[in-house]
Parts: structure tokens; C-alpha cells; sequence
């Protein structure tokens, strides 16, 4: 394994592919033979399910949308287990305690714990109603998408089953996790988007969102209330009667295309409070930044075709982006408050997450982390847990390359016609140098700590030591590179920060150390 063998990614995302549809098999088997009553129930049409899952593509198994409705039946039949286990126990107090803790290691990136735990305690009493209700959402939600990746599959389906009717529950308003705007469709797993019409939103709002897909051999409509409404109709041709929204289409590439979502809107408390169409302008500046990558950065460029897919603004004071690690290739930037050359930085930053992911799917890399939050991280400058640690030493090393990358092509002879047309200046320049040195400075740091963590508390596997001696060697090539640019940074406006950085960084070395 090498950080940044393109090749070796390749392969690990084809077995990544065929991981997704042996899970999706595995799990629509394990409901059928160990959960057939919870099945039913929950109103899984298990065979509908494999169905749609023999129809996607090998391509589509690494897609953000399909992953994340896989991941999430996975999580169903996961709680479908729990709330078994649950109604067998006559004291649940020890299960609900056990529960809270596992909620924290395994689930820090859903929001499941605010449905089971809404207080952060156990409330043992309460368990099983919230796991039953949990149950009930995630099924509607996984039932409602997976007729939203394939509409027409769906209608074949109820076909062959010689069905008058498929009747599925449906909440159509903004689904901020996947960042699909409301009052309409997001059909298959490109970003297509179909918008209700006029009265269909109206009656919708009134609602609250709430409706029914009635799937038939010939169509789908959609039931709101007492009142039917057509969506789409097959015959000699297919007939939709909503306004079709293409994604907006940034690039393409030999691993398919990249496309830029709907804005993700956030409110001064830093939650989500809607989604938003998103401007032309935004995507001319997205599209600069790729091409500011491309030109400097021909391996990196590599990686973000390879591995990023779907890109959604974000307009959130004090949030600079993120992205999860069951949505791979879906990356949430801020481009709103972050200038141009932060969101050249955020767009690798990112990709160098779902870089990372892909790499702990194939590998274990740490044995157990138990949630403590023991290591001092430079970027966030508080205690966090060795995976966070494991994260920001990757992603923040791909950083550093990228500025020692610009700061090369900045400083040739073509340097200031290329930033121009990215979009920078030669503020811009002097600030990459800067920022390129306070990684090296953070990274260093962060090494000395992940390599404790293998050698004295053997919390790293051999895969998770290997990592941490690549990033090592590609720290050394850095500082090798970049030897020129500490009399550069010292004598700009940024060399009291950079002075500011490192003293940080010997305090907490000496006060808030494991070493």
C-alpha cells in the first residue's frame, strides 16, 4: 500500500464494489432466515431489494447514493437485532448502558443517538419504543429511496408480481444528508431531480411533506391526502409530468462525472436548517479550483476524479466542510465564507477523507480506539480520539502537498497566469508557503503521537503503522522541497503566526502529552 498509488486505489475501489453486493445480498439473506417476522413488520420487501441490487451497475456500488442506502438497510437489520435482543431482556439497564457506549465508538457520524439516547442518558424504560420507532423511520426511508434509484424497475417489479398496486409512504421535503432539495424527486444515483408542480407543492405543504407513491405496472403517482397526482407514466415512452433539474455537470473524467448538488444551508446554532438551489457563480468557482488542482497537482488531481463524485455547498458560519464515511465521494464544502485558495484546500481535504476510508474498508488499522479523547490535535486544538487523530494526519498531510504543489506552479514562469485563471493572487502565494509549513509543523506533531500509539500502547495494527511510516516519508520529501521557505514566510505578514503555531505546539507537547 502506498498513500498515493492511484493504480492500487483502483483496484481497492473494484473490491470495495463487489463488498457492497455481497453485503446487500448478505443482509437481504440474513432477514429472510433469521428476521423474517421484523421483515414483515417493518414491511420489507426483501426481494424487491435484491431485485434492485442485480440491477446497478459495478460502477454504481461505489456511489454515494447507493452505499448509503445499503449501509443504512445494514444499520435496519442491525437494530432489528437489537430491538430482539431488547424484548428478551427482563432488566435492560445493562443493555441500555452498553448501548449508549457502543452509540459513541460506532455511530458518531449519525444522528441515531439523538432517537435512542435524545438526553445522553440510558433511560432503560424507554429503549425499546425508541428502537421500534428508529426501526419504522429507517424502513420507510429505505423503502421510499430504493423506489426513487430505480422507478421503473419498481413498476416492473409490481408487475411480475401481478400486483394492482404498490402503495410506499414518502416524506418529500429537504433531505439534508444526502443535500436533495424538497418538494420533488431525486431519481437514480446521478442527482437527477424531478420538481413537483405548483398545486403538488402546495397540497405537499400542507402536509408537511407527508405522502404516498402509489407504483403501478404503468406509472407512479403520488398521493397526497385525497387528492392523486401523476409522476411519471411508461408507455411507447416514458412520460414524467415534473420538471426535470439536471446536476450541474463540473467535469469528467475516466471515472465518470463530477457533478455539483444543491446548497446545504445552516443556522447560527451551526444545525441545517434547509437546502437551497445553487448559483452559476459558485460553480464557476469550483470549477477554477479544479483546474487550479489539475494544473499543479497531477496525482492529486488523479485522486479527486477517482474518489469524489458529488459536491454540495455549504453555507454555514463557522463550518468549513465535511463528508461521510457511508457516502463516499459526497463532499460538503464551504464556499461561502473560505476564499479561493481555502477551497482549493477543502476540495483535497475531503478527498483525501474518502481516500482514507477506502483505505480502513480494506485494512483495520487501529484495534480499538475506545472513544477516548487522548491525543492533542493541532488543527482543532483540543483532545480528540486516535481515529480523528489517524484522519487529520492523512488528510492534512495531502494538504501540505497540495500547497508545496501551488507554490511550484505560482512561482514558475507561467506562475501568475495560472493563478489568475484559478482564481488566486500572489497573496495567495505567500500564504501557501505559510500554510504549507504550519502542516509540516502539525503533522510532525501528530506522527510522534500515532507512533506511540503503535509502539507503547499497540493500538495501531501492522496496516495502521505501515500508514504512519508512508505519511512519514512523504513528510520527509516535504521538508526536503521546501527548505526555501522559511525566509520567505519569516519576513511576510504570516511569519508571527507560523511563530505563534509552533510555540503552541511545544506547550502542548509538554502539558498535554501521553509521551
Amino acid at each position: 500500500m502506498t498513500v498515493l498509488d492511484a493504480r492500487i486505489l483502483e483496484r481497492l475501489m473494484e473490491e470495495f464494489q463487489q463488498s457492497m453486493r455481497g453485503l446487500l445480498r448478505d443482509v437481504c439473506r440474513d432477514f429472510t432466515r433469521n428476521y423474517a417476522d421484523a421483515a414483515r413488520a417493518f414491511e420489507l420487501p426483501i426481494d424487491w431489494f435484491l431485485s434492485l441490487g442485480q440491477s446497478f451497475t459495478q460502477a454504481e456500488l461505489s456511489n454515494w447514493k447507493v452505499v448509503g442506502w445499503i449501509e443504512s438497510l445494514n444499520d435496519l437489520l442491525y437494530f432489528v437485532d437489537l430491538l430482539a435482543q431488547v424484548r428478551q431482556e427482563r432488566s435492560r439497564q445493562d443493555i441500555a448502558e452498553q448501548l449508549r457506549a457502543e452509540f459513541r465508538e460506532k455511530f458518531y457520524e449519525h444522528g441515531y443517538a439523538d432517537d435512542i439516547f435524545p438526553s445522553g442518558k440510558p433511560e432503560p424504560r424507554l429503549l425499546l419504543g425508541r428502537l421500534t420507532a428508529l426501526c419504522r423511520r429507517l424502513a420507510r426511508e429505505i423503502i421510499q429511496e430504493s423506489v426513487c434509484l430505480a422507478p421503473r424497475l419498481a413498476c416492473a417489479w409490481v408487475a411480475q408480481r401481478r400486483r394492482e398496486a404498490w402503495l410506499v409512504p414518502c416524506h418529500l421535503t429537504a433531505d439534508v444528508e444526502r443535500v436533495e432539495l424538497p418538494w420533488g424527486c431525486a431519481i437514480g444515483p446521478t442527482g437527477v431531480f424531478y420538481e413537483a408542480s405548483g398545486r403538488v407543492r402546495t397540497a405537499l405543504r400542507g402536509a408537511e411533506g407527508q405522502g404516498i407513491f402509489k407504483v403501478t405496472a404503468s406509472g407512479i403517482m403520488l398521493v397526497v391526502g385525497d387528492r392523486t397526482y401523476p409522476l411519471v407514466d411508461w408507455g411507447k415512452q416514458e412520460n414524467w409530468h415534473w420538471r426535470r433539474l439536471d446536476p450541474v455537470l463540473l467535469r469528467t473524467s475516466r471515472y465518470g462525472a463530477l457533478t455539483l448538488g444543491p446548497t446545504l444551508v445552516y443556522g447560527k446554532d451551526k444545525t441545517p436548517v434547509g437546502v437551497r438551489p445553487t448559483t452559476a457563480e459558485v460553480a464557476l468557482r469550483m470549477r477554477r479550483a479544479l483546474s487550479a488542482i489539475a494544473t499543479a497537482w497531477p496525482a492529486g488531481d488523479r485522486l479527486l476524479a477517482l474518489l469524489t463524485s458529488r459536491i454540495v455547498p455549504l453555507k454555514a458560519t463557522g463550518v468549513v466542510s465535511f463528508s461521510y464515511r457511508h457516502r463516499p465521494g459526497l463532499s460538503a464544502i464551504n464556499c461561502f465564507d473560505r476564499d479561493q485558495l481555502d477551497l482549493i484546500d477543502d476540495l483535497i481535504h475531503e478527498n483525501s477523507h474518502h481516500h482514507l476510508n477506502l483505505l480502513l474498508r480494506k485494512e483495520v488499522m487501529y484495534r480499538h480506539d475506545h472513544n477516548q479523547e487522548v491525543f492533542y490535535s493541532p488543527w482543532r486544538r483540543t483532545l480528540r480520539p486516535l481515529r480523528g487523530i489517524l484522519h487529520a494526519t492523512f488528510t492534512f498531510t495531502m494538504g501540505a502537498m497540495l500547497f508545496e504543489r501551488l507554490v511550484e506552479i505560482g512561482s514558475g514562469k507561467a506562475g501568475t497566469s495560472s493563478w489568475k485563471k484559478a482564481g488566486l493572487n500572489r497573496r495567495d502565494l505567500v500564504r501557501a508557503r505559510y500554510r504549507c509549513l504550519e502542516e509540516i509543523e502539525s503533522v510532525r506533531y501528530s506522527l510522534k503521537d500515532l507512533e506511540y500509539a503503535g509502539r507503547r500502547l499497540k493500538w495501531l495494527t501492522s496496516g495502521g503503522k505501515e500508514l504512519v511510516k508512508q505519511l512519514h516519508a512523504a513528510l520527509a520529501r516535504l521538508e526536503r522541497r521546501t527548505q526555501g521557505y522559511e525566509q520567505e514566510v519569516s519576513r511576510s505578514p504570516f511569519g508571527p503566526a507560523l511563530l505563534r503555531h509552533r510555540a503552541e505546539l511545544a506547550q502542548a507537547r509538554e502539558t498535554l502529552s501521553l509521551m
